[in-house]
């Protein structure tokens, strides 16, 4: 009896999937789980209809979810594409020792398992919408005659061709160029050069899918979650504070040519620019490998764990702790002294910590630690432990609240980039307004207030 060609291809990519070896976590995906699922149905002697029909139905449903995730250029169909992205993004043996060694000094062994893999994969990889739609369709209608009460019809079968999302995400890699070769590409095993250098260039697993990251506890397991959508702002967007924005430029300058770099305490009233300014860090160098993440204030004594963590990884880390400060009861702070400098734990040379703060000493001050009120005997050293924690950063940016005139540079600045048509005077004239009726003057009021007029001036064109 001849067998339909679909049904050969779904044949052949089941066989393929049974003898991954490096790549095999792949399979733990929820999309490859539903595609091996209808696999699974299709390639056995004694097929249940009504069992493939529930199984390809659940697989467009999965691939629909995955659909609003997929990039702003995906390649090929929901399935194709996802599948690329788990190839680019999956962490293994042959992915981590890519990061660090090149392909020819490799074990020959673990080439050609990578090869022998990627050879599996494009069996998968070449089962489009189409075919397996040709195929379960086929297939149901032949076991239909003696299962269903009516036979199904196979053109109701949907289908996941036109799935995806014409907005895209942001805040990952761009992998269309990659995606692309392999879409075009007869022979995967033939692209392990190729996919060994992408993985070297953009780092693995969540390290090479995300650029920012925050920290998130539950009970006692502690995870790195990706952001997929991290704040836009750019360095050039920021108007004012050019001599202090340029001392951590030239300190991260330094650490991503892998040359000696300090911590650094951006101290400064609320609204300067402080968080922005490490925000923008990651929109200027994240193509260059730098990696953010935010990690609360509560959670300072993970920070082991995220050395660890970070350790052997080819990417540079920033660990941003924001509107840092502890009150007068905290003693948390001496964890944090003893992770900037002093532990025994050395910080790896791929990781720094960058922190904001209202306070210039971050431990709350009283006057009664400066008078000897109660029996402590050295009362003098208590208090020069505390003050002591913000000089373990090698690096303290002040951040002043700007003058008036600052202040008004700040809305010019921002008006312009905006485009915004209106008279310097009355500009002038209502951002003092602004100021007054508002939070007092600082580069947030400047942004708040152009965010209002944006608006305002928006629905007067109306």
């Amino acid at each position: 009896m001849h067998t339909p060609p679909e049904v050969v291809l779904l044949r052949k990519a089941w066989l393929g999937s049974k003898c991954l070896t490096l790549y095999r976590s792949i399979l733990q995906d929820p999309c490859c789980q539903a595609f091996l699922h209808v696999l699974d149905l299709a390639c056995t002697e004694a097929i249940d209809a009504s069992d493939l029909l529930k199984a390809y139905h659940c697989l467009v449903a999965t691939l629909a979810d995955e659909a609003e995730n997929a990039p702003a250029t995906p390649v090929g169909d929901t399935w194709q594409d996802h599948l690329l992205n788990l190839i680019l993004r999956n962490e293994n043996p042959f992915s981590r020792q890519a990061e660090f060694t090149a392909l020819t000094l490799m074990g020959a062994s673990l080439r050609e398992a990578a090869s022998h893999d990627l050879r599996c994969l494009q069996f998968l990889f070449q089962l489009d919408a189409s075919v397996v739609r040709q195929a379960v369709s086929r297939l149901v209608e032949e076991a239909s005659h003696t299962e269903l009460p009516v036979p199904y019809p196979p053109m109701v079968l949907p289908t996941w061709e036109n799935l995806r999302s014409q907005a895209g995400k942001t805040g990952r890699q761009d992998t269309t160029e990659i995606r692309d070769l392999f879409a075009r590409s007869r022979d995967w095993g033939q692209l392990l050069p190729r996919l060994a250098g992408w993985y070297a260039s953009t780092g693995v697993g969540i390290y090479g899918q995300y650029q920012a990251f925050r920290w998130v506890r539950q009970g006692a397991q502690g995870e790195l979650q990706g952001i997929s959508t991290p704040d836009p702002i750019r360095l050039q967007e920021l108007i004012g504070y050019q001599s202090e924005r340029a001392q951590l430029i030239q300190n991260t300058e330094q650490f991503l040519q892998g040359y000696p770099a300090n911590n650094v305490l951006l101290y400064g009233d609320r609204g300067t620019g402080k968080s922005s300014t490490v925000k923008a860090l990651l929109n200027e160098y994240g193509q260059r490998g730098l990696r953010l993440i935010e990690v609360s204030k509560h959670h300072l004594t993970d920070f082991p764990e995220l050395f660890s963590m970070l350790r052997n990884r080819r990417q540079k880390f920033i660990l941003f702790v924001d509107d840092l400060s502890f009150e007068d009861n905290e003693v948390s702070y001496k964890d944090l002294k003893a992770i900037l400098e002093g532990g025994l734990e050395a910080r790896p040379d791929n990781v720094l910590i960058y922190a904001t703060s209202n306070r210039r000493h971050l431990v709350k001050e009283r006057f009664a630690d400066r008078q000897f009120t109660d029996d402590e005997v050295r009362k003098s050293d208590t208090l020069q432990e505390k003050l002591s924690l913000s000089d373990r950063f090698g690096i303290t940016v002040t951040f002043p609240s700007p003058d008036q005139e600052g202040y008004l540079a700040i809305v010019e600045g921002l008006a312009r980039q905006r485009g915004l048509s209106i008279h310097p005077d009355d500009l002038r004239q209502m951002a003092l307004q602004w100021e007054l009726w508002h939070n007092g003057r600082s580069g947030r009021t400047a942004r708040q207030f152009i965010d209002h007029l944006t608006g305002e001036l928006a629905i007067k064109k109306k």
